[in-house]
């Protein structure tokens, strides 16, 4: 099934299997079935079947699913192999600690140039990364392909530097400001706001103690893996 055509509640969980299968094949797991899977990620075996079945016949009933052969078809369906060229605009406490950080556990993700109109920090760079002024943003983007921009301006200049992205020929940003941004259709915009994650974490935690999301649980079991959790 073409890609596009992949509900979006299911494309975002590839990258979970994807993460939990990259364990199970480090540790030498040949093969894994749904319940496996349903048990180490907290997601119901039907939905996996159900997520694995828009990508063809990955598995065999009564045999489940080939480790190796699944990471695999992942790797080359999520692009795992290609690397992702990404800009930072914003170079303030937050946009710097992104920079530091650079998604160091990904293999397909590279922030490649962060931007800054503060002359001080034009012409530095963060843990290599060079920063540049804002005029330069269409070269670098040429430069590079990039096509994906981190957002972390004061939020009164949000939607102007949205506007001079997309412009410039950004196709995706990841919105760390508060404010709500105005782009055309094509533009696809992920909204992180801390201050509002912060609030619900605070709300949850005082009216429903002892409860995790299912994100949490999730996430949790990822991170968590064990060789001696894994059943046969």
């Amino acid at each position: 099934m073409p890609e596009n055509k992949i509900p979006q509640v299911t494309a975002k969980r590839l990258p979970l299997y994807y993460r939990y299968l990259e364990k199970l094949h480090a540790i030498g797991k040949q093969r894994v079935s749904s319940a496996d899977l349903s048990d180490a990620l907290q997601i119901d075996p039907a939905t996996i079947r159900r997520d694995f079945s828009y990508l063809g016949e990955l598995g065999k009933k009564g045999y489940g699913y080939n480790v190796t052969y699944l990471l695999q078809f992942l790797r080359d369906f999520l692009k795992q192999d290609e690397v992702t060229n990404v800009v930072l605009v914003g170079v303030g406490n937050l946009g710097t600690a992104l920079l530091r950080y650079n998604f160091y556990r990904s293999h397909n993700t590279k922030i490649v140039a962060g931007f800054d109109q503060d002359l001080s920090k034009i012409g530095s760079d963060v843990d290599g990364i060079p920063v540049y002024s804002m005029d330069r943003l269409q070269e670098v983007i040429e430069l590079h392909h990039v096509e994906v921009a981190i957002l972390t301006v004061p939020v009164n200049v949000a939607q102007a530097t949205t506007d001079f992205l997309v412009q410039a020929g950004i196709r995706g940003i990841l919105n760390f400001t508060p404010a709500r941004l105005i782009a055309p259709p094509h533009i696809r915009i992920h909204n992180i706001d801390l201050t509002i994650e912060l609030q619900t974490l605070i709300y949850f935690l005082k009216h429903f103690p002892g409860e995790q999301t299912q994100n949490q649980v999730e996430m949790a079991k990822v991170k968590q893996i064990e060789p001696g959790e894994l059943g046969e």
